[in-house]
């Protein structure tokens, strides 16, 4: 389905007809979401080895958060094998799945959806994808790491909970607003289990702040081209490597002046591509790493790159 072609919403749900296996993306907005080109080619390769695979089909919905619901009993009622959900929809459905996957559920959210007789089981992958992506694209791991997160909304609290049960070395959040940081740093505390964990606001790091830990934005600040950088890495102690959420565009100001500090970093393309691939194996068995390299092409691609 390419970019130009009109966006199905609910009303297109509620005819929906596909003698095939499908799998869709639920979003508001979701025109120029990578989801749709990147799993159609994973599909696509996969179907020269196995023709099981010749009948699965990934689309994509435009749904307004007041229309989740009735998509998602829509949904299963015409037989939708699984769903990707993008925010708001992640924390939306989390109380409405019948099954939520036990390490999913400290994150408050799913982005995966897998359809069993009676509901929807609930997974969240972008834990799966930020892991991935760090080691491949930065050499790092989680695990064993001073991690420095930027960022206390939803996609932070996803982050923060892979790495505190990777048992990453400490956690330091950084975030402009007291109340937001106080209210994640409290709800992260019972997972800590002996990780140290600090907030602290952007502009003023602690002097204690480990070096050589590693930097992740957890923030849309980046998105847009006048947007300031999340936070001055010439404030830290060096880092050992930054990772941005961010893919689109590749290069934010925060990558900018890693570039310029000769520090190692890497977008979010990567994590984008891995939770996806995931999300698959969650659907169809194969192992994630077997439909990653198609997905990341794929993406690729459709970014011009």
């Amino acid at each position: 389905m390419s970019s130009a072609s009109p966006v199905p919403t609910l009303r297109d749900l509620e005819s929906w007809s596909f003698p095939g296996t499908a799998l869709a993306v639920f979003g508001h907005p979701i025109g120029h979401s990578l989801s749709p080109p990147m799993h159609n080619a994973a599909l696509a390769d996969l179907a020269r080895d196995d023709a099981r695979f010749a009948s699965w089909k990934y689309f994509r919905f435009e749904i307004h958060p007041d229309e989740l619901p009735q998509a998602l009993e829509l949904a299963h009622a015409k037989n939708f094998h699984g769903i990707n959900l993008t925010v708001p929809h992640k924390v939306i459905a989390f109380d409405r799945v019948a099954e939520i996957d036990p390490a999913a559920r400290p994150v408050g959210a799913v982005n995966t959806l897998r359809r069993t007789g009676a509901n929807w089981h609930g997974f969240n992958t972008d834990g799966y994808g930020l892991n991935t992506a760090v080691h491949e694209t930065l050499g790092c791991q989680l695990a064993g790491s001073h991690i420095v997160l930027l960022g206390a909304g939803g996609a932070a609290r996803g982050a923060a909970v892979e790495c505190l049960q990777r048992r990453c070395a400490s956690l330091w959040i950084a975030n402009r607003t007291p109340e937001n940081l106080a209210a994640l740093l409290a709800r992260l505390a019972p997972l800590a289990a002996g990780i140290p964990l600090h907030g602290f606001a952007p502009d003023e790091p602690p002097a204690k702040l480990p070096s050589g830990a590693l930097v992740i934005n957890a923030t849309s600040a980046g998105l847009r081209v006048d947007d300031p950088s999340p936070l001055d890495l010439a404030t830290l102690s060096r880092p050992a490597a930054v990772f941005d959420m961010i893919y689109n565009p590749a290069r934010t100001p925060l990558l900018r002046q890693a570039e310029s500090l000769s520090i190692p970093c890497a977008n979010g393309l990567s994590m984008l591509v891995h939770q996806g691939a995931k999300s698959l194996e969650i659907w169809s068995g194969i192992p994630a790493a077997r439909t990653a390299p198609a997905m990341q092409a794929a993406a690729r691609a459709a970014l011009g790159a």
